[in-house]
């Protein structure tokens, strides 16, 4: 079976891209089972698109491994589709999940329900070290609330109303939010990707064992690297 790296250090997106990519017939392995949990890609992207191909590309030479990458944010509309690619770095570099939060309720101070519509984006990106095989992207529409609810999910996921009334994506249980979200719409776009992929591989001989994300991941990585949602 092939391996493939999950290029993320987010401890909240590998288990949600563990969960939407279990049926593909791949042995995904993270950052730590590798030792590079310490390593970093500076996103100098202007776009979801360039960051996550960056990450991959990254990911896939440092590891000598296949390596897919996620770049997630949140577009509000009133903003003029802010934060968009500065998601994670929209309140600063040592900004926390509740940061973020306040920024943008803050900024949306006074503006009308009707015209606080957003959307969170993702962009999966698939690379080998030689070349970039493939993306894909989704999108989940939705509105920003007038203040958080909810204890699931990450980043923004307490004041993004779906489909523009509560619950919130911070109240949905993961199985819900796996079922309707901008990531697990990425990964069906770049599922056909993935599988031609996988199907275009020799046999492999045996590899040492490793954990994989069918698996305990271990303990949680530092919340503030928690991204878009």
């Amino acid at each position: 079976m092939p391996r493939v790296l999950i290029a993320t250090t987010n401890a909240h997106k590998i288990e949600e891209l563990g969960a939407l990519l279990i049926q593909v017939g791949c042995e995904f392995v993270v950052p730590r089972d590798l030792g590079l949990d310490d390593f970093d890609v500076d996103e100098t992207g202007s776009t979801l698109l360039e960051n996550a191909i960056l990450k991959a590309v990254s990911f896939a030479r440092k590891a000598g491994l296949p390596a897919l990458a996620d770049d997630s944010g949140l577009e509000v509309d009133a903003l003029g589709g802010e934060p968009g690619v500065r998601s994670k770095r929209y309140a600063g570099p040592d900004a926390t999940d509740a940061d973020r939060v306040s920024l943008i309720v803050s900024k949306l101070a006074g503006v009308a329900e009707r015209a606080r519509t957003a959307r969170f984006r993702t962009v999966l990106a698939f690379a080998t070290p030689d070349a970039v095989i493939g993306t894909g992207s989704g999108s989940v529409e939705g509105r920003i609330g007038l203040e958080p609810f909810g204890a699931h999910g990450f980043g923004y996921d307490p004041i993004f109303l779906v489909g523009g009334r509560r619950p919130t994506m911070a109240e949905l249980t993961p199985a819900e939010k796996n079922a309707i979200s901008h990531r697990s719409r990425a990964v069906q776009a770049i599922r056909p990707v993935l599988d031609t992929w996988v199907a275009s591989q020799p046999p492999t001989a045996s590899l040492p064992d490793l954990p994989t994300l069918h698996s305990p991941i271990g303990s949680p990585l530092d919340p503030r690297a928690s991204q878009g949602g």
